[in-house]
Order: structure tokens, then sequence, then C-alpha cells
């Protein structure tokens, strides 16, 4: 079982990342588990792959690379076996969801700490030695989840970090508030000006999410009612309330494309962002807050997003966001069908405050 800390502890200081990686208690050094879902994600797949092949080890060892493909049309899975890695593919024969083959890659290795990578990521060869060396230390004990920072293809900084999800938020985003008066909206991420040092967070990005076994399988691995999207964020939520910490580490690069499974499915991607949403409402908020969250959705956010459509005189995009609210409206419909009044799984329910 993982060490639980109590509500008081979580505003302690957080220990410095200015360590040299090799440093950290004498013996064995711990093994690291890696985790990639792919789906369609042509070569990307295998430059992620190449990316590990070419990491230091000076602070752990690499003991298992799991590959779980959610039934790519484009082989890119099937270009893997020549790599020197401990690599095993996983075919799955239609697509699970990003939660549910996440658990189940997780459940390949026994690693005291596992790695969730997007295979649109490539590492720098020190990137894994830093966390893995950063979370040996025993100031990092209560470090959960670490993650590092994000860089686009051309070198820019990315958001890598972002808060938990409040209404208020929502609501910046769908009125085009938080466009036009982005310092006075509250915004969910954390933008890369704030993220210039190492420090704790609400949660790090999926796109690399390195995690302690133990903790992880305390609390159950993924909620798998999250298909895609915000699967990583209500973990690293329960993570907090375990008394654990998401950690951001800014000298840990990692460059990261973004959206190159989901980009080729907008509707879909959009419903998905959208469901996830009022599923973790559903879990932590008040009811008349998720039923706010609901309502403006539906009224103004789906109108805000046709006129903007519109207004870009897109067709796909517009096609998408019809498509897209038409299967979330079925959705809230069928929730409402059940009884809304019984919570899904109240004993987990807490406020995010």
């Amino acid at each position: 079982m993982v060490r639980q800390m109590s509500a008081g502890n979580r505003t302690s200081p957080a220990p410095s990342p200015s360590v040299s990686p090799s440093v950290g208690a004498k013996g064995p050094l711990p093994g690291l588990d890696i985790v990639v879902v792919n789906w369609n994600t042509g070569a990307y797949l295998r430059n992620c792959l190449l990316s590990l092949v070419a990491s230091r080890h000076a602070a752990f060892t690499l003991d298992s690379v799991t590959v779980v493909d959610n039934a790519s049309s484009d082989g890119s899975a099937d270009r893997t076996a020549d790599l020197p890695l401990p690599l095993h593919v996983i075919h799955n024969a239609e697509n699970h969801g990003f939660a549910t083959a996440c658990n189940q890659g997780a459940k390949e290795g026994t690693a005291p700490f596992v790695l969730f990578l997007n295979p649109d990521t490539t590492l720098f060869p020190e990137t894994l030695d830093r966390v893995l060396g950063f979370l040996a230390l025993p100031e990092a004990a209560r470090v959960g989840i670490c993650g590092g920072q994000m860089i686009s293809d051309d070198g820019r900084l990315q958001p890598s970090c972002s808060r938990f999800p409040r209404l208020s938020m929502f609501l910046a985003k769908a009125t085009g508030v938080a466009q036009l008066l982005p310092s006075l909206a509250p915004r969910q991420w954390i933008s890369v000006d704030e993220l210039r040092e190492s420090q704790p967070v609400d949660h790090v990005i999926g796109a690399f999410f390195l995690m302690r076994r133990p903790l992880f399988e305390d609390l159950g691995g993924f909620d798998e009612r999250f298909f895609l999207y915000y699967e990583e964020i209500e973990l690293a939520y329960r993570a907090r309330r375990a008394g654990f910490l998401s950690y951001y580490l800014a000298d840990a690069p990692v460059i990261h494309k973004g959206n190159v499974s989901s980009s080729q499915v907008l509707g879909p991607r959009l419903f998905h962002v959208l469901r996830s949403r009022t599923e973790f409402a559903r879990l932590y908020w008040p009811r008349r807050r998720t039923l706010a969250l609901t309502a403006m959705t539906l009224l103004i956010e789906f109108p805000c997003r046709i006129a903007l459509a519109l207004a870009r005189r897109r067709g796909h995009e517009l096609r998408a966001v019809v498509a897209a609210f038409r299967w979330y409206a079925q959705y809230v419909v069928t929730v409402l069908r059940q009884n809304y009044s019984r919570r899904p799984e109240t004993s987990r329910r807490r406020h995010v405050h």
C-alpha cells in the first residue's frame, strides 16, 4: 500500500529538483515500465520509440515498453519489431479508448514506476534520468505523479500543466471572455510564463505522465468511463485526495506534436471533450453546478461554436460541431433517463476547491 498523507501536509514546501539524476538511495536502480497507446499515428510512434532507444539510463532500468494499439488501420504498430527495446505490442481488435488501453498496458509490467507516454512525443536523452532521479530523492516521497516541459516541434514552449476544472473556466471560454480578456478570465491551462521553475501543480499533461506504480494500483488506475480526455485529470485529483502531489519538472523536456490521432476525427474529439468534462463534474461537483455546466454547454457553447464555424466559412468544422453536440445531447438524455439523483460512485465524490 502507498503511504497516505494527511490534508494538513499538502501545502508543505515542494522538494527542489536541482539535484544530479544519479543521486538517490543506494542499491539497485528502480525499474521503469513505459506504456504507449497508439491509434493511427503513422511515423510518430516509431520516432517516439527511437527516442527511448537513445535515452540515458543512469537513474533507472528500463524494464518494459508496451505499445497498446487501439485497432489502428495504418500499420504504425507493425513497424517497431526491429527496435532494441524490451518491447511488447498488444493489438486490440477495436478501439477501447485511452484510459482502458493505459490500464491494459500497465498490467504488463511490475516496475515501481510507470510512464504513460503519447506516441506523438519525442524524449531528449536526459529526460527520463532527470525525472527518475528526482523521484528517487527522499524529499520527493509524496510526489506521486511527475511531468515535464512540453515543447513544440519547432522549439516553442507549450503549456504542460493545468488547474483542476471549474465551471467559471468553461463559461469564460465558451462566451469568448477568455479570448477577449485573458488577464481577467479564469484559466484552466497554466501559462508558460507561470512555469519557469519546477513546482507542484494540480495535474500534468497526459502526454508524459509518470506515476508511482503502488499509487496507481491503489487508486485502481485510470477510470475507464473516460474514453478520451480528462482521464489523467481525474486520476491526478484522486491522487491529490490521497495526499500525493503532481509535480512539474521544468528541466525534463519533451517534444510534443499534439492531437495527431484526434485531429483525424474532429466531431468525435469534441464530443469526448464535452462528455468527459461532464463526467468529471458528475463525479466531483455539486449537482446544481453540474446541471449549470450541461445547460451552458447546450445553450451557450453550442451556438457560439456554430457562429464561429460559420464566420470562418469552414464547412467541415460546422459539420463536426453539429455532430458532436448531437451526440452530446443524446448522452445527456441518457444520463437524465437514468436516475440522476443517484450520483456515480458517490463514495468517491468530493468537490473541487
